[in-house]
């Protein structure tokens, strides 16, 4: 794949006061639709089926950060939901070299935590129901991808401080564009508000990763794994490394120096690996609705 800067188009947000998303569940987003994953059949999205949505990925970011950092998973109070809870294969504790790599993986596992958390009360306190966390593969996923992006085999994302940053990669950028890409969707400005958060905490993530795949030098392996990214999820040519040109690209933007954003049926391609319903991250696929 070519690294280009996208074009965007902007749409417009209509928003819903507090006293009608208590009753969102019967509610249309309006357009989802059109940007739904095919794996969603001819049925209405709510804020609640895309809150669930992020809640899958922040489960996936949460788990693989916090064992990195700590050694430990997300407490059993914070999985529970509907659909099958799974248990995650794989994942220890990084032997980090660098004081600084160890304090940003501590940091990048208490904020996703903290996702998790809010997510899950965000919902709750709507009337909704959290999804469970789904089957979570920490293990032969990074290897697949690894190989698939011509990294070589049996490539672990735990076994060092270098290859932690670069399995943090494989996935970082798609939470940005997938925030990105679902803003426009949700009908609530409470929950658009919180989204917002979330998404600037993830893009401070990505380039705090980028930033420091870039000054070690990863930048033939942060292509591949850009161009893995491509490959999965679609025609189109968005995904981008951190080098663009010759010259540093830590903040992957279009001509508008915006950033892009995905669909849901392509950030499901890109944690599936190319999976129709499952696989990757997600051996047996996420729970809720958008899978």
């Amino acid at each position: 794949m070519t690294d280009h800067r996208s074009s965007a188009s902007a749409s417009s947000l209509t928003s819903p006061d507090r006293r009608q998303f208590v009753g969102l569940a019967g509610l249309a987003v309006a357009g989802a639709l059109a940007s739904a994953p095919s794996r969603v059949s001819a049925q209405a999205l709510t804020d609640f089926d895309i809150l669930n949505f992020a809640l899958n990925l922040e489960y996936l970011e949460a788990e693989y950060y916090l064992r990195a950092a700590f050694g430990r998973g997300l407490d059993g109070a914070d999985i529970t939901g509907t659909g099958m809870l799974g248990p995650v294969m794989g994942g220890t504790t990084v032997p980090f070299a660098t004081a600084a790599i160890r304090q940003y993986a501590n940091e990048l596992a208490n904020d996703e935590e903290a996702h998790v958390k809010f997510i899950r009360a965000a919902i709750t306190s709507f009337g909704g129901q959290p999804v469970a966390r789904p089957t979570l593969d920490l293990q032969q996923s990074f290897a697949a991808a690894a190989q698939a992006a011509g990294l070589g085999a049996g490539f672990n994302p735990y076994a060092n401080e270098n290859n932690f940053l670069l399995g943090a990669f494989i996935f970082e950028d798609v939470g940005v564009t997938a925030y990105k890409g679902a803003a426009r969707l949700l009908q609530n400005k409470t929950v658009l508000d919180a989204a917002a958060g979330i998404l600037g905490t993830e893009a401070y993530h990505a380039g705090t990763i980028r930033t420091v795949l870039f000054s070690r030098g990863l930048i033939s392996q942060a292509k591949k794994i850009s161009d893995l990214r491509d490959s999965v999820d679609g025609p189109t040519d968005l995904d981008q490394g951190i080098v663009l040109g010759g010259a540093a690209n830590i903040v992957p933007t279009d001509p508008n120096g915006l950033a892009f954003s995905r669909t849901a049926n392509q950030v499901l391609s890109i944690v599936y690996l190319g999976g129709a319903t499952s696989g990757g991250f997600f051996p047996d696929g996420l729970n809720g609705t958008i899978r």
